[in-house]
């Protein structure tokens, strides 16, 4: 199929992810989104989600009564408050991350009882005293727990970068370990996304519903 043909097979994006890159995916025939550090997008059609994931995390999160769902890409700037509460600036980027991923999902129709959640990432790649990963994934499980929600499968930790696609509409995940990364491409983009939100971490002034 020619390529101007796939371009004509994709959907239009919801209006608040029509920036986020989409194309058709041959090997599994559908439209992918491929999302990057600081980006999330959800989904109400049958498409796939899918990023590359080092010290990042990716929470997906789908709703299977309503059919939507959707994927973040994310992680926690340095926090230089010294008490260790919720409410540093670190934390405040991560409610950031998974509140406005999880109230778009319910804004197109997604109920809060009925979401499964699904958290991916979190590997030591970055080479820094800080396990940067760890961090990240202390994090989202402290959120899940505090907001009340349950971890129906996690593949977090390790030393790995991962590859993730997603299917909100079934809810499958398919990750791989790049073990045979050769390139320093996921290592240099995470890089040059730390020092992004270190020098602007997020505050959040959104509440869940």
């Amino acid at each position: 199929m020619a390529l101007s043909d796939d371009k004509h097979r994709l959907h239009k994006a919801l209006p608040e992810f029509e920036g986020i890159k989409r194309y058709w995916d041959k090997t599994n025939d559908c439209v992918a989104a491929k999302i990057l550090p600081g980006e999330y997008y959800v989904s109400v059609t049958n498409e796939l989600i899918t990023t590359v994931l080092g010290s990042c995390i990716s929470v997906c999160i789908r709703d299977p009564k309503n059919g939507i769902g959707g994927m973040n890409h994310f992680m926690l700037p340095k926090d230089n408050s010294n008490d260790g509460s919720i409410v540093s600036d670190a934390a405040r980027y991560g409610n950031y991350a998974m509140e406005h991923l999880i109230n778009d999902i319910l804004h197109y129709g997604g109920e809060r009882r009925n979401l499964e959640f699904k958290v991916f990432g979190g590997g030591k790649v970055l080479d820094m005293k800080m396990n940067i990963g760890q961090k990240n994934i202390d994090f989202v499980f402290e959120y899940l727990k505090m907001e009340n929600f349950s971890v129906l499968t996690d593949d977090v930790g390790d030393i790995y970068p991962r590859k993730v696609n997603y299917f909100p509409k079934t809810g499958v995940a398919r990750v791989k370990k790049l073990k045979k990364l050769h390139n320093q491409t996921i290592i240099t983009r995470e890089n040059r996304y730390l020092d992004e939100i270190k020098k602007a971490p997020v505050v959040s002034d959104v509440e869940l519903f």
